[in-house]
């Protein structure tokens, strides 16, 4: 009875020091979420709401309350419709969130493969758009283009995106160390503030970062460029140990699916 009593007063005491240091990671994780979705004008538009009502409250603006008071639940329901997208980003990132998964991250073993090509491709001025599977099998963009199944290699990837075959305008899907396929459409980002020097394979590779979780390499065609997508974001114009490192802190093969699961028809 007395160490009972001896944890519960050292926990009382440390109660308050626990309950701000969990406070504080769920308000950070949250604001993580947020900005990866590009939900700023959702927040300034509820943040705007608050101040109209605390207002109104403070200065006891009966009839603003009141229409306040009414409206609220209609509000509600337009904000729902009018930020559905960016409301499904949001679950989209926490579904996807790490913040409870256990394991280390691994390096990707092809890495330098799908590097070597970028840069023969880069050199000869030639497109790519290379989409590395997490947790997000990507199971409809890969229906839009042709399974492959193949084993990744440097000369796998230039002969596709090198030449003018029926597949070399789409992205291929790396998926545990494999090309699961090639040829595949990617959404188109939704962004307003692009570089008006982005062509369709950036805004493709931002798009798919936009609703997925994957992370897309961009071998530009005008310039030669290297780039990486992921978390709704373009990081335009990479070194090669750049990337290697982004990618290699980024991918974590051990939750990747499989090809199998990825391959199964559909019901």
């Amino acid at each position: 009875m007395e160490f009972i009593k001896k944890m519960g007063v050292l926990y009382s005491s440390i109660q308050p020091f626990l309950d701000i240091a969990v406070l504080a990671f769920l308000l950070y994780q949250s604001y993580g979420i947020l900005v990866k979705t590009q939900a700023v004008q959702l927040i300034k538009g509820a943040i705007s709401l608050l101040i109209i009502y605390a207002i109104a409250f403070l200065l006891k603006l009966n009839t603003l309350l009141w229409i306040l008071n009414i409206l609220a639940p209609g509000l509600l329901i337009g904000v729902a419709i009018v930020f559905q997208p960016e409301l499904r980003k949001i679950f989209l990132k926490i579904g996807q969130s790490d913040w409870l998964r256990l394991g280390k991250r691994s390096k990707h073993s092809h890495l330098d493969s799908v590097l070597t090509a970028a840069e023969i491709l880069s050199n000869q001025r030639r497109g790519m758009l290379a989409v590395f599977i997490r947790h997000n099998n990507l199971r409809d963009i890969i229906e839009t283009g042709t399974r492959l199944n193949a084993e990744l290699s440097s000369s796998l990837l230039v002969t596709i995106f090198g030449h003018d075959t029926p597949l070399h305008d789409g992205a291929v899907i790396i998926l545990s160390g494999r090309i699961a396929a090639a040829g595949c459409f990617l959404p188109l980002s939704e962004q307003q503030d692009i570089r008006k020097t982005f062509g369709t394979r950036h805004r493709a590779a931002l798009g798919l970062s936009e609703e997925t979780d994957a992370v897309v390499l961009i071998v530009s065609e005008e310039t030669g460029a290297i780039s990486l997508a992921y978390d709704s974001k373009l990081y335009y114009d990479l070194t090669s140990a750049e990337i290697t490192r982004l990618l290699e802190g980024l991918l974590d093969l051990g939750a990747e699916t499989s090809i199998a699961e990825v391959a199964e028809n559909d019901d």
